[in-house]
This record gives structure tokens, sequence and C-alpha cells, in this order.
């Protein structure tokens, strides 16, 4: 069981993107890697997954970008004293960077067909890239290695859901040998084909797209976020106190979360989302 400190730091590495500048700094600098890169998401219920197990602990912390998804940790980030920034997740920002970076050779790895090849479709009509290699998300690892190393994808998208994804994530990073930037996306290319509906704006801006989901589907997401939330309130108390046990013995409150740097290279325009 991982100690509520360890966790703590995991969550201080998230970055705060606070304004639509750094948003375009971070598509530039996902544009732009140069060694196996994986971008993660952490909202509560990953949160809760890492509380719970070292395995998914380790894998969120292979994540070199970690973004901050969803109204829960939007709560909790300020009584740990930090910044709560934009929330930018991926059901949003995966879509939006797909549509801003040049052509690429993009493979996907999940849920299950229908799915894949409806979600190809939509993004083949709204984004630049190739995507000619979909797998289904129950495979073991090493299928998914091997298909990469076969084909050598620029992008590979995870819709596995947490915590195989980043599980997964994680053991490409270390055997794979080019630049790809690996992605955990959840859900994304359900929503993409359709299989869910998105939540309406007026709701999605009120931070209850949660409820939204779980009415479509009670069954597999009410131990989610109905029961996950006690779970949640409960890992929140103990990461205050992990906090606060820190600072008198340190002296020294959290650290800021990590910025993101100018980016090197030409900055491209970040287009209308999907």
């Amino acid at each position: 069981m991982p100690n509520p400190r360890e966790v703590l730091e995991l969550i201080e590495r998230m970055r705060c993107i606070s304004n639509d500048g750094e948003r375009r700094a971070l598509v530039d600098r996902l544009g732009a890697v140069d060694r196996p890169t994986v971008l993660s998401f952490l909202n509560a219920h990953g949160l809760n997954v890492c509380m719970g197990s070292d395995e998914a602990l380790a894998a969120f912390a292979a994540s070199d970008v970690l973004l901050r998804d969803g109204i829960g940790l939007q709560a909790v980030l300020p009584v740990l004293g930090m910044p709560a920034g934009l929330n930018m997740n991926g059901t949003d920002f995966i879509p939006l960077l797909l549509k801003s970076l040049p052509s690429r050779n993009v493979a996907i790895y999940g849920t299950a067909t229908p799915w894949l090849d409806r979600a190809r479709a939509v993004l083949e009509a709204g984004t630049p890239h190739r995507y000619g290699d979909l797998q289904h998300g129950f495979h073991p690892v090493e299928h998914y290695i091997a298909q990469a190393r076969a084909t050598r994808p620029d992008v590979i998208l995870l819709a596995m859901g947490m915590p195989k994804q980043e599980q997964v994530a994680a053991e490409l990073k270390r055997a794979l040998d080019h630049p790809v930037l690996i992605v955990n996306g959840g859900a994304i290319v359900d929503f993409l084909a359709g299989r869910f509906k998105r939540a309406p704006e007026a709701v999605q801006r009120s931070g209850l797209e949660w409820a939204f989901r779980l009415a479509q589907e009670p069954r597999r997401l009410f131990r989610r976020y109905c029961i996950g939330a006690f779970g949640f309130a409960w890992s929140t108390l103990r990461l205050r106190r992990a906090a606060s046990l820190r600072i008198r013995e340190t002296g020294a409150a959290a650290p800021d979360p990590t910025r993101i740097p100018p980016s090197p290279i030409r900055p491209s325009p970040i287009q209308k989302e999907l």
C-alpha cells in the first residue's frame, strides 16, 4: 500500500496549465518529443487507484507529463497548497492535440470493434494523421510492444481505462527505442465513436459531467463515482495530513508545480476542436 507522501509527490508533479499560452506551449512540446514520452491525466478515480496500489502509483509515476482532470482534484489542490489551473481533461485535450499536430502515424490500442473503426473514421475526417494500426484493448502487453516495434508509430493512443493503460504505457516507454508520444486516453475512443455521449456544455461547465456519465452507465460506474467519493474524501484527508506533517518536519511548503518551459520549435496553431 503506498504511503500518502508518495502519492502527494505524484500530485506535485502535475503540470499546472493556467492559460491558453501555456496550453499552446504544451501542444508544441508534445509534438516534438525525441524519445518515448508518456502523457497521462490524473482524476479523482486515478487518485483513489494510486492510493490503493503500488503498481498503479508506479505506472502513473512513469508519466513524463501529468495533467489535472476533473472537478475532484480542482477542489483538492488548493487544500494541499497548490494551484488547480485549467481542467485539462483528456476528453477535450486529446482531440485538440490531434487536431493541432502536423501529420503523424498514429496507432490506437484499446476498446473493441466496431468502436475502433468508427473512431478512426471520425479522426481521419477531422485530423491530418494516418491511423494504420488498430488493436483491441484485451491483448497482453507483449502484443502491443511487438506491434509498436513493427510499425514504429509517432503517436500511440491507449484507450483501456485506469490503471491498465498507464501500466501498458510504462512498459511501452521502457521497451521502445524511437521517438513516440504515448497518450493515456481512457474512454476517448468510445466518445469519438459515439458509444457514449458527452454531457451538454452547461453540465460540463458545472463540473457535473461525472453525473451524466453515471446516468449512462450506472452499473459500471456506480462503484467509481458513488462509493469512490467516500474513498476520495478519505484520500484527501490523508494527503492533507501528509502535507502538514512534511511542512512541520522540514519547515518548507510544497514545491511549485512544474511549468512548461518556452517551446524551442515553431508554434502550431490550435484549431477548432473535433
